[in-house]
């Protein structure tokens, strides 16, 4: 049997939280199946790859051109394709991420195998992978299992916990593989003015709807979000009613997440929404109506005014927090 390959990812030359993560779970599947675990790694100016080895990497495969310092689709399916026919994992894992969602299936197509999408859990039986993924807008599960000889899956972030050994280092193998011509290249990247983790990676989310009035309140929101470390997210009723930017939506038309923690202030819960978090580990509902569908999903339920509440809970944060 051939070993686990992942595909991570970087930012800024860092190695991204949500690839320590898959990594980990990649470990113990591995530990399960008797291979090891080897990351792919493609950029330019990549900062210390073989820390990989904490969260059970033995092997990390580096590809630095600068010709693929920013991401491409074509450059990173020619170079991880070309990889995985000489090395020839067993299985192929990649995250859910909008990198992920970008390359993966276009790298499915080119390995000629199947891809099983934003899963959720994987595991093994008899020796196979079996992939856990939501489907029906998360109204149901469905356990995927593989019959060709590469497995191939993507994980949605925070599904697993990075397990770091605390010492350790991976081998590092550079890779020169030529990206090919590329048709498309990226020329800048400009950064949003938040700090805060991109939605579809935090572990805490904060999220508002319609019934925050105007774009001005969600400074409650974002006040809650600055003590607890969360992300400030939105339904599409309030980036449609000019509130929020796209960029903040969660939900089937905007990001799907799957934080440790969501905060749904004012939000009802159309299907939409619930479609793009019902996965979160805990769901804290707060809504003036208290037959809102978001309470059949929460762990939590507060039937209330918002604009009371949220100043509350975050009065009652502060003082934990510093005690």
């Amino acid at each position: 049997m051939g070993n686990i390959l992942v595909i991570g990812e970087h930012q800024d030359g860092k190695v991204k939280k949500v690839t320590q993560e898959l990594v980990s779970k990649a470990a113990e599947l591995a530990g399960q199946l008797g291979s090891e675990v080897d990351v792919v790694l493609v950029g330019h100016g990549l900062q210390n790859p073989g820390e990989l080895g904490q969260f059970g990497a033995k092997k990390v495969y580096t590809v630095d051109t600068p010709k693929l310092e920013k991401y491409n689709t074509e450059g990173y399916v020619k170079v991880i394709s070309d990889l995985c026919n000489e090395v020839k994992p067993s299985i192929l894992l990649g995250t859910a991420s909008t990198l992920g969602r970008d390359l993966l299936p276009r790298l499915s197509a080119r390995l000629n195998v199947g891809l099983a999408s934003d899963c959720t859990d994987l595991k093994t039986d008899g020796g196979k992978l079996v992939a856990t993924r939501p489907i029906y807008s998360g109204k149901a599960f469905v356990d995927v299992k593989f019959e060709g000889d590469l497995q191939m899956a993507s994980a949605r972030p925070n599904s697993f916990v990075a397990k770091s050994s605390g010492s350790g280092s991976a081998e590092i193998v550079s890779k020169d593989i030529d990206p090919g011509t590329l048709r498309a290249v990226i020329k800048e990247i400009v950064k949003g003015k938040s700090d805060k983790a991109d939605l579809t990676e935090a572990a805490r989310i904060v999220s508002g709807g319609r019934a925050m009035k105007n774009a001005e309140n969600f400074k409650i929101l974002q006040e809650l979000a600055d003590v607890i470390g969360a992300t400030v997210g939105a339904s599409r009723a309030a980036v449609d009613s000019g509130y929020a930017g796209h960029d903040m939506q969660v939900g089937q038309t905007g990001k799907v997440v799957n934080p440790n923690l969501y905060i749904a202030c004012g939000i009802s819960g159309a299907i939409q929404h619930l479609a793009g978090m019902r996965t979160s580990k805990v769901i804290v509902a707060i809504n003036k109506d208290p037959e809102a569908p978001i309470f059949t999903k929460a762990d939590y339920g507060i039937v209330g005014d918002l604009f009371q509440i949220v100043p509350l809970l975050t009065a009652e944060f502060k003082k934990a927090l510093s005690e």
